[in-house]
């Protein structure tokens, strides 16, 4: 036999091969999944997002999934801080979390579902509220809630408004503490003057429970850091079947997806932040 015949034998071989270990691979990734009910990686006390009473809506958005997998959901709670994905997703102990921020390299993200941005909530009637962005001039001199660390933090130095903040604490259990409402209490109270808040965690609760708040989507900030994030589902990395799957789902179900996003009080933003969304309920 030819010897370029022993070689294409050998790559035959090889390629095969590859192909058989790819199918293998595939068929044990996709078989951590469940095909008996949807389960979800949860924090139990993270209202308005997740809560064990399932009435958050994530809660509401894991519920839809569900019914159109023809699923039913169960839930593995943990709280969303330090070890949540270790001890969750990553350990099988689930399939999904419902949230995440697009391009987390601890799970493999699905395509993103919805934008948002950071808010700014003022009281309802005043001089802030007027105000549309962080370098207004009303703000000068107000003392501003913050939760620390996050982006807004930079911009609120940048317009000298960092030394009268009040910080909250950002990575908590949530069973115990609850800065986003504390902020939003104080808020109410009088005991600042406003409020920074991720627009899906702020903006949920001034519709639920501060009718005397107004929440502005802070959109028109054009300097670093960006305040809006495109938020996705997180799976198992190397899960690709399963993300496909999701990203299928999501697509054909982008308009109910909006609708039960805006009944709870998410603003929702384009994809590059600049704008906001009407959604028809």
């Amino acid at each position: 036999m030819p010897v370029w015949a022993h070689k294409t034998r050998r790559y035959l071989a090889a390629l095969l091969l590859s192909f058989s270990l790819a199918g293998s691979v595939g068929a044990q990734t996709s078989d951590l999944v469940s095909n008996s009910a949807l389960r979800v990686c949860a924090d139990p006390a993270n209202f308005p997002m997740s809560s064990e009473d399932e009435t958050g809506f994530e809660n509401k958005l894991a519920e839809f999934i569900g019914s159109k997998l023809e699923l039913p959901v169960e839930y593995t709670w943990y709280p969303m801080a330090t070890g949540f994905i270790r001890n969750t997703l990553k350990a099988k102990k689930c399939d999904l979390v419902i949230g995440y921020a697009q391009g987390h390299e601890l799970v493999l993200n699905t395509n993103h579902y919805f934008t948002s941005v950071y808010t700014l909530i003022v009281p309802k009637e005043g001089d802030l509220a007027a105000a549309q962005s962080l370098s207004d001039p009303v703000l000068k001199g107000k003392r501003i809630g913050i939760i620390a660390g996050t982006p807004p933090s930079a911009h609120l130095a940048r317009n000298g408004l960092i030394a009268r903040a009040k910080a909250y604490n950002l990575v908590v259990d949530r069973r115990h503490e609850s800065p986003a409402v504390d902020m939003l209490d104080d808020l109410a109270a009088g005991d600042i003057d406003a409020a920074i808040l991720w627009g899906p965690l702020g903006a949920p609760l001034v519709k639920t429970d501060y009718p005397d708040l107004k929440v502005v989507p802070l959109i028109r900030e054009e300097l670093p850091p960006r305040l809006f994030f495109r938020i996705t589902m997180g799976v198992r990395q190397g899960e690709k079947v399963w993300q496909r799957k999701l990203n299928s789902l999501i697509r054909r179900n982008q308009d109910d997806i909006n609708a039960l996003l805006s009944d709870a009080g998410v603003p929702l933003a384009s994809d590059l932040g600049t704008e906001m969304l009407e959604i028809s309920n």
